[in-house]
Parts: structure tokens; sequence; C-alpha cells
């Protein structure tokens, strides 16, 4: 895409490329990014869950959750802070780490900042599952939440820069794929794990966080770096012979001149974080913010981080809540699916727009029966209604899982221009984790004092969105990236205004 005072002409023809091994392999392996990313919010919800991790931790939550007297609120069990800040505390280290990653990214490669990714998180999984103290824990989740700024910064990137235009959409779901696969892993270990006598059971939970880790790190060192990174950097030769080896073909020349223009406007912007808040960048910065706002008002990480919670809330035993948390894991890893199927044939706003109907109705569902069924004092919903509200969590699910999940993450990857992508990722990246911590810290409290009315207030926010869907996100499918700025904005009735002054040099 070209940045303001240049206009590249628009391709007359998609750049030949090949789905070749060399990308499938190089793309699985970077999506244990997101492997990793799903297992660290797979299992707090499901280590905070055994009583033998809150006796040791978490004294005063494991009293409350031991009590069976009348005048025990089911909403207010989990309400701690100390709590909820074992399980935000990697998040709000996301959100620090993106700014550092943004540079990384830029100067060292794609590549390296995913290796980076692997390291912190290796040492945090050390720390956490050798905890002794709460601090140790939480400093444990901090370095795991440096890992996930770095590989949230650097993943999707990737993934979008190495594949073919035609099936970009598919192959950068697979960070989100590798999302929902580390939860549903998270969920099976935990039940497992729980199972395991002396009260140890968590730390194998939170020890197994080790081999994604693993994965990561190996992925990282054997992956050519993405060609857009290796030209941008300098490394013109070296970036050109990965082209043609991630493409399956020599004629390269056209994408590779593509990449070369959009990189010498890239090195004529020396303050990218700047350059992103000029009129020209402002639809890419807004859509990406908005959706990462979005992603997180749907509610989704109240129910993926304390699933197992939420359901002994509404009235499970233990062992059933983290087994009705395993299934919505499933439900979560098989819709994925469908989006990584259809984004790229029917698009990314016929798959928001339907989601959204499907969630509001599903939460709005919840709400309902969690308000005419469980009071505050009550012991047990019937069996009837709990299963009635897992089948309801399921389809809310599934309906975030082939849309505002993966497609959060894909747009922003794909619409920023070269000369701000990784500047761009990591506003989007920030902003996500911003709103993460927000929920994770608070969700325990609003469920406390909001009650069944948690779920009307996130179903509200849906219709917001879908609604932003419908009237301002342009559809990205099968648009070339270095070319949004030609067949996307300023093709969009509302955008196109802020592309009047592209053809002036205005990069900072």
């Amino acid at each position: 895409m070209p940045a303001a005072g240049f206009s590249v002409a628009p391709s007359a023809v998609e750049f030949e490329a090949k789905i070749t091994p060399v990308v499938i392999i190089s793309c699985m392996m970077a999506a244990t990014g997101g492997l990793m990313f799903g297992y660290d919010i797979g299992v707090s919800g499901g280590v905070t869950s055994m009583p033998s991790f809150l006796k040791e931790f978490f004294p005063v939550v494991y009293e409350k959750t031991q009590q069976h007297q009348g005048d025990d609120n089911n909403y207010c069990k989990y309400d701690n802070e100390n709590l909820q800040l074992f399980t935000s505390s990697l998040y709000l280290a996301a959100l620090t780490a993106t700014f550092f990653a943004s540079y990384t990214t830029r100067a060292l490669g794609r590549k390296q900042t995913m290796l980076i990714a692997g390291i912190f998180f290796i040492v945090g999984t050390i720390l956490n599952a050798s905890a002794v103290s709460l601090l140790m824990l939480i400093l444990g989740r901090i370095s795991l939440g440096c890992g996930v700024g770095f590989a949230n910064q650097a993943v999707p990137l990737f993934l979008s820069e190495i594949a073919p235009t035609r099936i970009r959409g598919a192959l950068n779901i697979l960070f989100q794929f590798d999302v929902t696969i580390g939860i549903l892993l998270a969920n099976l270990i935990n039940y497992g794990t729980s199972k395991i006598e002396g009260g140890w059971g968590w730390r194998v939970s939170l020890a197994l966080a080790g081999v994604p880790a693993f994965l990561l790190t190996l992925g990282a060192i054997l992956v050519d770096d993405t060609p857009n990174s290796l030209i941008e950097r300098g490394h013109l030769e070296k970036g050109k012979a990965v082209l043609k080896k991630i493409r399956g073909t020599e004629n390269v020349e056209p994408e590779y001149l593509e990449i070369l223009e959009a990189s010498r406007i890239a090195q004529e912007v020396k303050h990218p974080f700047k350059n992103l808040l000029m009129r020209q960048n402002r639809p890419p910065l807004v859509i990406a913010i908005m959706l990462q706002i979005f992603q997180q008002l749907t509610g989704i990480n109240a129910i993926m981080f304390y699933a197992p919670v939420l359901f002994n809330t509404v009235g499970f035993g233990n062992d059933a809540a983290l087994y009705s948390s395993v299934i919505t894991g499933a439900v979560n890893v098989l819709s994925t699916l469908v989006s990584i199927y259809s984004v790229d044939k029917i698009g990314r706003r016929m798959l928001l727009l339907e989601a959204g109907v499907q969630m509001f109705v599903s939460q709005t569902i919840i709400a309902v029966l969690l308000g005419l069924k469980l009071q505050d004092s009550a012991n047990d919903m019937s069996r009837g209604m709990a299963i009635v509200v897992v089948l309801m969590v399921c389809s809310f699910v599934s309906s975030f899982a082939w849309s505002w999940g993966p497609l959060g993450w894909l747009i922003p990857s794909e619409t920023f221009p070269l000369e701000t992508r990784s500047a761009g990722q990591s506003v989007t990246v920030c902003v996500n984790m911003v709103f993460t911590f927000v929920i994770a810290q608070s969700f325990l409290s609003m469920l406390c004092h909001m009650k069944f009315g948690i779920f009307l207030f996130f179903s509200g926010w849906v219709l917001v969105m879908s609604l932003f869907v419908l009237f301002l996100l342009p559809e990205t499918k099968g648009v070339p990236l270095e070319e949004m700025t030609e067949k996307v904005w300023k093709q969009h009735w509302f955008w196109k205004k802020f592309m009047d002054n592209t053809d002036t040099k205005d990069s900072v």
C-alpha cells in the first residue's frame, strides 16, 4: 500500500504463487505462538477452580468455595483481587511488552521476535510450575505475558506476509486455530490433573505449557523470515531468494518490485507511530482499534478465562465444571475450522455479521435463564437448566470462533501499509491487551455485582459492534497487502475521504 506522496498502480493480475510445503510448515510452526497463548488462557481458569491450588495461594477464596451455607452468594464465591491478578497480570505484561516488540519486529525481523517470545514463555513456565509463593506465581505470569506481547506482535504479521493472497485469510487463522487448540488442551489437562492425589496436579498443568513454548522457540530458529521483513531491513537478495522459495516459482519479479517499493517508502518513515496518526492512516488504525475493543466486549474472555468457575457458579460440581469447559473448548476448535474454510470464500464481513446475531441471541438466553433459575443463595441450578446454559455457551463460543476470534487478528494484520505495519500491529496488540486485562481483572467482581445482567451487558455490545461492521468495515478478501489503499480504502463510501491527500508526500 503506498504511503502519502507515492502512487503505485495496482497490479493487473494476482501474483504467481503456489501453495508450497515450506509455506504450510512455516505457518504451522509460527502459529504455535497461538497454541501457547491459548494454553495460558485456558490453564488459568482450570487451576483456579482446583481446591489444592486455591488452598495454597488463595486461602480466602478456598474458604468461600468450601462453604455450603444458605448465606453463600453463588455469584461472589471467587470475587478476589489477588485471584484476578493471577489471571490478568499476564495481559498487563503483554501490554507493556508489545511496545518493545514493535521495535524488534521492525529492526530485528519477525523471526527474531518470535524467538524472544519463546524464551519468555519458557522462563514463565518454569517459574509457574515451581512456584512456592504468590509472588513467584505472578512473576511467572508476567514472563508469560511478555511472551504473549512479542508473539502476538510477530506471528500475525509473519503469517499474513508469507501467505499467498488467495489463502492469506485461512493461513492467518492458523494462529487463532492454535489458540483454540491450546485452550482445549488446557481444559483436558486440567480435567486430568485435577484427579491427581496429593494436591500437586496444578503444577503439572502449569508445567505442560513448556511444550508449546519449546515448539515456538524451535520453530523460530528453523523458519526463514518473511521477504517483506528481509527487504525492509536491506537484505534484498536473501529476501528475493526466500520469496522464490515460498512462492515455488522463479517468476516473483512483480511481487518483489512491489515489496521493494513499499520498503523504500517504509525506510523514509522515521517515526512510524507518529505516521500512524496521519490522515490517510486513520482508516486501518480506527478499524484495528475498534476490532480489538469489540473482540473483548463480546464477553468471550470472560467465558474462556473463567469457564470452570462459571459452571461451578451455575451449580455444576468441580469435575462437571471442568468437563463442561472441555466441551466448550472442543466447540471452539471445530468452529475455527469453519472460519479457515470460509474466510477466503464468503469473506470477512459475512462471518462477522452472522456471528453477531448468534452471539446476541445466545447471551440473552443465558442471562434470562440465570435470572430466572439461579438465585443469590441457591445451592444449585436444576440439571436441565444447567445443560441449557452450557448449550448456549457453546452456541456463543462457536459463533465467536468463526468470526471475531480469528478476524480480530487477521484484518489488522492485512490492512496496514508496510511502513506502519509493525507499529499498527503493536497498537492492535496493545489495545487488545488493555481490554483483555480490564475484563480479566473485573469479570469476577462484575459477576458478583451485576449477576446475570453481565451477559445482557455483553450482548448489548454485540449489537453495537454488528452495526459497526455493517456500515464501516470494508471487505479485504483477496486483496494483495500492498494494494489495500487503491482497492479497499479509496473504494469505501466513508473511508475514501481520508485518502484525498495520498498523492502528496507527507511521511514522518
